[in-house]
């Protein structure tokens, strides 16, 4: 128990971190819109996402490299750029969005607070990563993870029909319509997100679990990813049982998606809505952006690290307080509507994600590279399958237009 205390961390906060601004965004919208008819999907992506966080763990306990890192060394610098281009492009618009976050919970008490709130959580987010040592950030991460938990009661006291929310979490139904499409592939996007998997290879290395610990860190994955679809799984009845069943089918503002808690806390929705929208956002603000200096630094060959200090990773600390400047300027000075760039957000990050998926499973079935620790027939059964289906919401996204779907 106590091994396994001391490995834990990597997989559980990653999976959770699925539940920052944009994934209660994309999950309120997907409940606002299509009610519970969205709650099967979570079943495959669920398993999806157990089986693709669990390779890159597996991967980071058994080379003691990145993700990034391994990829370079396989395909050469063209690709890596390629990849790396794509993946900063999509954490910077998802990091504008926990910015937004930031804002659309200060707004909720008044507009002008968004002008304090949001440059108070960059200079936090920054002294986060300068300050504060490996561990400490971890437990910090962790504690913030129980916050989520009120979604699961607010559920409860909705009082949804439980039997037609058990018809819809297990007999698949697909709606001809553009916007379905386009909300499964954020569903898909904001779950599986593609940042996420160089996070925890990432996170494996630098925390230095060893191949005997493999399955410590296997339970720490698969409790991980539990948690943070039960949750988003809640937030999806939670916002159908309330904002729905009423014709709330398009979420806007903040204040509207609060509705969805109000079953809990009644008058003061809008607050504990606020509460939970700000942990979120500062969470993800401060992974996603450490995510991406990570990804970039590894690929190219800096150091990189929190346990390091700024003399000894320039480029990493440098790239990591960029991007946080750029996520929190621009929605004070372009006013990014938050849930607006969500869902484009997220489903740019699914359509990425085939890209990473198959280059892992490149990586993961060499046995030069992985030697007995290469893919069993299911694990790639499934992980094909996830970028399979990306793939065809993707093409079916873009191809909307020609189709003259509503």
């Amino acid at each position: 128990m106590l091994l396994f205390f001391s490995i834990v961390g990597p997989g559980f906060i990653t999976g959770n971190l699925d539940n920052d601004a944009a994934g209660i965004g994309t999950y309120s919208q997907a409940g606002a819109q299509f009610g519970y008819g969205m709650l099967w999907t979570l079943i495959p992506i669920t398993i999806g996402l157990i089986v693709v966080q669990e390779i890159c763990v597996r991967m980071g306990i058994v080379t003691g490299k990145g993700l990034a890192d391994l990829i370079r060394e396989k395909f050469g610098v063209r690709i890596t750029l390629l990849v790396l281009a794509l993946l900063v492009m999509t954490n910077l618009l998802t990091t504008m969005a926990e910015f937004a976050g930031v804002a659309a919970s200060a707004d909720i008490f008044h507009p002008f607070l968004r002008y304090v709130a949001v440059p108070a959580a960059a200079l936090f987010v920054a002294l986060l990563a300068l300050r504060a040592d490996y561990k400490t950030v971890e437990r910090i991460f962790l504690a913030a993870c129980v916050v989520y938990f009120t979604y699961i009661i607010s559920g409860f006291l909705a009082k949804p029909d439980w039997h037609e929310v058990l018809v819809a979490t297990v007999v698949p139904h697909f709606t001809a319509s553009s916007a379905f499409w386009l909300s499964l592939l954020a569903v898909i996007g904001t779950t599986i997100t593609p940042w996420m998997q160089f996070y925890i290879q990432s996170s494996v290395v630098e925390k230095g679990v060893k191949p005997k610990d493999l399955r410590y860190s296997q339970i720490d994955v698969v409790t991980g990813c539990l948690v943070t679809d039960i949750v988003s799984f809640f937030i999806i009845v939670s916002c159908g049982a309330t904002l729905f069943i009423h014709g709330q089918t398009n979420i806007t503002e903040a204040s509207q998606a609060a509705r969805a808690l109000a079953p809990l806390a009644g008058p003061f929705a809008e607050i504990l809505f606020a509460i939970g929208l700000l942990n979120a956002s500062l969470f993800a603000a401060s992974v996603l952006p450490l995510s991406t200096a990570y990804t970039v630094c590894e690929a190219l060959g800096f150091e990189a690290g929190v346990a390091k200090t700024f003399r000894e990773a320039p480029a990493f600390y440098t790239l990591y307080f960029a991007i946080v400047a750029i996520g929190a300027v621009s929605v004070l000075v372009l006013q990014v509507p938050l849930f607006t760039i969500i869902e484009y957000s997220q489903a740019i990050a699914g359509m990425l994600l085939p890209f990473i998926v198959v280059a892992m499973l490149l990586l993961v079935n060499d046995k030069q590279l992985m030697g007995k620790y290469v893919n069993g027939p299911v694990a790639n059964v499934i992980a094909w399958t996830t970028a399979g289906v990306t793939i065809v919401a993707t093409v079916i996204v873009l191809a909307a237009p020609l189709i003259h779907w509503s």
